[in-house]
């Protein structure tokens, strides 16, 4: 498969693209991003997009992908409502329509959140269920992943100073957690893998919840 893939440089896009550099069933992936990664990789092919307000300048090079994996984003906390909404809602808007319209048969996976709701009296819940409404009426197949917490794989951190703060004290429990309580939390790689095997799904669900995320997102035997 050919997979287009936002916010490589994040927390979550980290664990994806790692996952997808394992799966033999990538062949190949093209990265969106504002700059360009720091690590060359034979399978990667980078389009460089300063502003994803404009993706519709780079459709032509969209074109012929399988499946986009969307991961960039904001920070619920600490991040005001219009630029979370600028950010969640408008550019995700801005580079699926792109994506959809070069890839019409194509597949686009958005990882929102878990209770994620256009109703919630939460913003960031409230903005992430708009999202979901919004990509599920584009002319191209949605999946919504709805992870709790997400917690960081071996050799991917958050870009975000009091986060891997977080992630370091919970590192010695990461196992516990996700095994005993799989509805709570998952890891960066484990929806990487989720994302892999549904796009080899022949009919993948339209909703995928965190517990399914770790039924299919376990690492290989």
């Amino acid at each position: 498969m050919h997979i287009l893939l936002t916010g490589a440089t994040g927390l979550l896009g980290q664990g994806v693209l790692n996952a997808c550099l394992s799966s033999p069933d990538v062949t190949r992936i093209t990265v969106l991003a504002r700059r360009p990664l720091d690590r060359a990789e034979a399978k990667v092919n980078e389009v460089l997009l300063e502003d994803f307000s404009q993706a519709a300048n780079v459709q032509a090079q969209l074109s012929g992908i399988d499946a986009a994996f969307y991961c960039a984003g904001a920070p619920p906390i600490g991040t005001a409502e219009k630029e979370y909404r600028r950010v969640t809602f408008e550019l995700t808007l801005s580079v699926a329509r792109a994506y959809a319209a070069a890839n019409p048969q194509g597949r686009f996976f958005y990882v929102s959140g878990a209770n994620s709701d256009p109703e919630s009296r939460l913003m960031p819940l409230r903005i992430k269920g708009e999202t979901e409404d919004a990509l599920q009426r584009l002319p191209v197949t949605t999946v919504m992943l709805r992870p709790g917490g997400i917690l960081p794989e071996e050799g991917t951190h958050s870009p975000h100073g009091v986060m891997r703060m977080f992630h370091a004290l919970a590192s010695p429990l990461q196992g516990m957690i996700v095994k005993n309580v799989p509805g709570a939390a998952t890891t960066n790689g484990a929806i990487g893998r989720a994302m892999i095997a549904l796009a080899r799904s022949p009919s993948p669900p339209a909703i995928v919840e965190n517990r399914e995320i770790n039924q299919l997102g376990q690492p290989a035997a």
